[in-house]
């Protein structure tokens, strides 16, 4: 058709672009010849940089039209057609097989592909004309390689998941949200807000959901021919929920006594006390190991040993939900350092199971900020800014691994202990920001990162926190979290 551009179009001008920058980033004088390795090595940071991106743009053009191809592959080899089909006639026994021996990758892969190319592809109508794709949103993201082929598969199946059951306005709204929110973050960030859309979108399908999760949770134990056992847990959220956070508590308990900085905080400022509070042996165990040792401490506590455990000041189940659903059960809640949402009514049996701490976030009745009276923040400060941030502001670590720290220093800065000054950060993040120059801006909404004019000279925020993957939602009312 005229005018249409040629399908091989943005595979072309990725490769102009990619040669073009390829020469650029070589060295102007003194550059030795040699394959690509040696090319690669001689490149200038900047450079290496604009070709990683380039090279990536290509892969997601070169993926998008491959799900077009495969899509093909699989209508042409339908059981419809029997012997005749596509991939029979090919010697496969289906499209899947075909592709997986054309592209080198597992059949889960060629089944993705499959997937994403007949869901974001134009069909026909009875009158034979073309009706665009019922993803629209996904299908010209794919095609413009703003999104990669596993953020549209994790979005279309989703979507196609609910579909039945789904307010489909809400379902327009709320792929055009995730597939602006995959375009920004790193694939298990978007996963995180798929989950939390579908939860929203099928509020009726949780339950099942998380039924065949429980069904599902297993642990097996065995022996190892070396003698070392091996177990290996699969476990639904509310299982997995209090032995995941009993285990970081402890690792956490042992990363605060190996910092030195912790040390000498606890010590004060004298250097010799400071020395004296740090460990005589240094504890030189991988964070893995950390968590083998935590589990097995638990089980000698359980066990009736005399041996005290390290204090679980931070053992913490936090679950999260609209205040209408702890009132009537209905609809969906999550657990901090768990991605998966659990029922409103899993949510209230946890809340029923140990003492609670409501927190209301904004209530008048809670002390969120205390000024400067007090240098750390309150136990109810943390859970309100966790509710902001949701693990590290910055990276998205999990909550496990993260500390309030103020935007503004308590001592050097005499920055309040409240909200607006307070930040959740991992130490790798909080370290890297102080070095670098990072600026941080907060409310009780939202976090933004000011980078330094080295990294971005024009000093654009970046959106930190959860608000990176909030999505639209049709529900009201306050929200509340429980920690249980």
């Amino acid at each position: 058709m005229e005018g249409t551009p040629h399908p091989l179009a943005s595979l072309e001008r990725d490769l102009d672009a990619l040669r073009s920058a390829w020469a650029g980033s070589q060295p102007a004088f003194g550059a030795a010849t040699g394959g690509v390795q040696m090319q690669v090595e001689q490149m200038s940071d900047s450079g290496l940089v604009q070709i990683t991106d380039l090279i990536a743009k290509a892969r997601r053009d070169a993926d998008a039209l491959l799900a077009r191809v495969a899509a093909e592959v699989a209508r042409r080899s339908d059981r419809e057609f029997g012997e005749i089909g596509l991939a029979k006639k090919q010697g496969f026994h289906n499209s899947v097989r075909l592709i997986a021996a054309s592209t080198g990758s597992t059949r889960g892969d060629a089944a993705k592909l499959i997937a994403v190319g007949t869901a974001t592809a134009e069909r026909a109508s009875f009158t034979g004309g073309r009706i665009p794709s019922k993803h629209p949103h996904v299908a010209d993201a794919l095609e413009h390689a703003q999104i990669s082929l596993d953020a549209a598969s994790a979005i279309t199946s989703m979507l196609d998941r609910v579909s039945l059951r789904a307010d489909p306005s809400l379902m327009h709204v709320t792929e055009q949200a995730l597939v602006g929110l995959a375009g920004q973050v790193p694939l298990e960030t978007l996963l995180r807000g798929v989950r939390e859309a579908e939860a929203r979108l099928d509020a009726d399908g949780v339950e099942p959901r998380e039924e065949q999760l429980r069904h599902d949770r297993s642990l097996t134990i065995r022996e190892l021919g070396n003698g070392m056992v091996h177990m290996h847990a699969r476990l639904d959220p509310e299982t997995a929920a209090p032995i995941k956070a009993a285990i970081e508590a402890l690792v956490t308990d042992v990363l605060h006594r190996r910092d030195p900085g912790a040390a000498g905080a606890r010590a004060g400022t004298d250097g010799t006390a400071a020395a004296a509070a740090e460990p005589v042996v240094e504890d030189e165990r991988t964070i893995p190991q950390i968590q083998a040792d935590a589990l097995a401490a638990l089980a000698r506590h359980t066990l009736g040993c005399r041996s005290t455990l390290p204090p679980l000041a931070k053992t913490t189940v936090v679950v999260r939900m609209n205040l209408d659903a702890l009132l009537d059960g209905l609809g969906h809640a999550t657990i901090d350092g768990l991605d998966q949402p659990i029922s409103a009514g899993t949510a209230r049996r946890l809340a029923a199971d140990a003492d609670l701490i409501p927190a209301v976030l904004g209530r008048e009745s809670l002390p969120l900020d205390v000024g400067r009276a007090a240098r750390s923040f309150t136990r109810a400060q943390r859970l309100a800014l966790t509710e902001r941030d949701g693990g590290c502001a910055s990276c998205g670590q999990n909550i496990g691994y993260v500390e309030a720290h103020h935007i503004r220093w308590w001592h050097r800065d005499a920055g309040p202990t409240d909200l607006n000054n307070g930040v959740m950060l991992c130490s790798y993040c909080h370290h890297r920001i102080h070095r670098e120059g990072w600026h941080i801006q907060a409310d009780a909404t939202a976090v933004w990162f000011i980078p330094p004019p080295h990294i971005d000279p024009g000093r654009v925020p970046r959106l930190g926190g959860k608000a990176r993957f909030s999505l639209p939602t049709d529900t009201g009312g306050p929200d509340v979290s429980v920690a249980a």
